[in-house]
């Protein structure tokens, strides 16, 4: 059996600190591997370089060594610098095998150590309840590169974080080479009103890089005293990141990627462990005078139609339910119905109940720039049944101070 290794590669910085913090970073990972080799070297600037960092590995007699990059998302250095290194390096000694890994990226740890530097700058322990941070704006600041991918995987992010944690708004800036900068960013970012705003770098470790977003939150805040600028750590070697560097470090091993992309595979998991359910979609299109049955715990004959859910009947119009030994007689009942809607649009487990199907419970539905401001306007009643009553209420109050007419006397669905 060959004797194996661990080659963490990381970027190098000229600041002295950054180096030493991804030495912390690899000894947490010693730890995690006491009986395996792990060694780290430098892309660039700081020492050990990579190539000395394999030098050690040769030198304890390792013959199959297992590379990871100890980046965040896969721009150049982690597409074609690194990998020219270590083939270079493999190509130079005979008998010994390279396999590479990948970025950390975006991977559930990575975001959920990132989620706890914000909170963290908030002063919290854990996320608010929906609602709670609408009035503060999110800033989270990329590496920023030539590669346009891994710029939208920033951008991937912030959305992310925004929907999780429930920021009022979010952007990203970068303070690479792409746009746009700390700098402008946060003028613009300004220009939307927020008095609270967090500056998130998604970086490992410090350099001049987070010294220089410092620098600019600083400027900034120092001109705009009326604002409260939160600027939050850096990742640094917190448990979750190395977690993360150890997935992808078994990635490295077997070969295999843990993300699933074969959808049908994936649903049919999720339906294993009672995440969804099988249910007929009530809006599929039907041909004109058509019927059709479903057999999905109940039945439905169209046109003049029943409907049988555990023994009660409904009569719509046309057609009649039976349920649980209890009748209603929809035809009288519409108007009461569209009254209902009009009032609060119901709730989302009573449009469930009533259609089959779900559209998932959205925990910021009542976002101040969400499905909210569109209320009377075309949105879908599975939408509007999850709004508060309140919240309508509030938006047509608003509406009609302003002279805005509704486009639908009720929703189209």
């Amino acid at each position: 059996m060959k004797k194996t290794g661990i080659m963490i590669c990381g970027h190098g910085s000229r600041s002295k600190v950054a180096g030493e913090e991804f030495g912390l970073l690899a000894k947490g990972l010693k730890a995690r591997y006491p009986n395996i080799p792990v060694e780290h070297g430098f892309l660039e600037y700081s020492a050990p370089n990579i190539h000395m960092g394999l030098d050690r590995m040769v030198e304890q007699g390792i013959e199959e060594i297992y590379a990871v990059p100890g980046m965040l998302f896969a721009a150049t250095h982690v597409k074609n610098d690194i990998p020219s290194v270590l083939t270079t390096y493999q190509q130079q000694h005979d008998g010994l095998t390279i396999h590479y890994g990948r970025e950390l990226g975006l991977h559930p740890l990575m975001i959920a150590a990132f989620e706890a530097r914000i909170l963290e700058a908030m002063g919290m322990g854990e996320a608010p309840a929906p609602g709670a941070l609408y009035d503060t704006m999110l800033v989270v600041v990329g590496r920023g590169t030539s590669d346009t991918n891994a710029n939208a995987e920033a951008s991937k992010l912030t959305r992310i974080v925004a929907e999780d944690l429930g920021f009022g708004w979010a952007e990203t800036v970068y303070s690479g080479v792409t746009f746009p900068s700390v700098g402008r960013g946060l003028e613009m970012a300004l220009k939307l009103g927020y008095k609270k705003i967090v500056v998130a770098p998604y970086f490992l470790f410090s350099g001049r890089l987070i010294t220089r977003i410092h620098n600019y939150v600083e400027k900034v805040a120092a001109e705009n005293p009326d604002v409260n600028f939160m600027t939050a750590h850096y990742l640094s070697d917190q448990a979750h990141v190395i977690d993360t560097f150890m997935a992808r470090i078994e990635e490295c091993a077997t070969g295999k990627i843990v993300e699933n992309h074969d959808l049908m595979k994936s649903f049919h998991e999720r339906l294993a462990r009672g995440e969804v359910d099988i249910h007929h979609h009530h809006a599929e299109f039907q041909p004109e005078g058509g019927e059709h049955s479903h057999d999905h715990g109940h039945s439905h004959s169209h046109g003049d139609h029943s409907h049988s859910h555990d023994g009660h009947t409904h009569s719509h119009g046309d057609h009649s339910h039976s349920h649980d030994g209890h009748t209603h007689s929809h035809a009288a009942a519409a108007s009461i119905e569209e009254a209902n809607v009009a009032k609060s649009a119901g709730s989302a487990e009573e449009h469930v109940k009533a259609h089959g199907h779900s559209h998932g419970i959205y925990k910021h539905i009542a976002h101040p720039h969400g499905p909210r401001t569109m209320v009377d306007d075309n949105l879908c009643h599975c939408f509007m049944s999850q709004l508060p009553a309140e919240v309508i209420e509030e938006e047509r109050r608003l509406r009609a101070e302003q002279g805005i007419k509704p486009v639908h006397d009720k929703p189209p669905h």
